[in-house]
């Protein structure tokens, strides 16, 4: 099994700035991707940013020029740098992983509990 632990989220003024962690752990062989989503109440999980294991990373239009994802390979660990928050970014952020456990080319997606972010003056 493989455990995703998040942890950066909290209150933030607008314009402030958070930057959220998630370390993956367990049977893992190796992580092909990892990606942080986010679901505002009554709105569906929508994709923020994402980083493949080549290093190319994709963010959703909302966010570019604002947040920034990166990835500690070494500890399993992916970050999201969020700079400039607004109240629209408030929602319950997901790290998400692709990941084979073992030498067979299978691979498998694991989430993270969530983080709670709110942006409030």
């Amino acid at each position: 099994q493989v455990q995703l632990v998040e942890s950066g989220g909290g209150l933030v003024h607008p314009g402030g700035s958070l930057r959220l962690s998630c370390t993956a752990s367990g049977s893992i062989f190796s992580i092909n991707g990892m990606g942080w989503y986010r679901q505002a109440p009554g709105k569906q999980r929508e994709s923020v940013a994402g980083l493949t294991d080549g290093g190319s990373t994709n963010y959703a239009d909302s966010v570019k020029g604002r947040f920034t994802i990166s990835r500690d390979n070494a500890n399993n660990t992916v970050y999201l740098q969020m700079n400039s928050l607004k109240p629209e970014d408030t929602a319950v952020y997901y790290c998400r992983a692709v990941v084979r456990t073992s030498p067979s080319p299978n691979r498998y997606q694991y989430w993270g509990q969530g983080t709670q972010v709110t942006v409030s003056s």
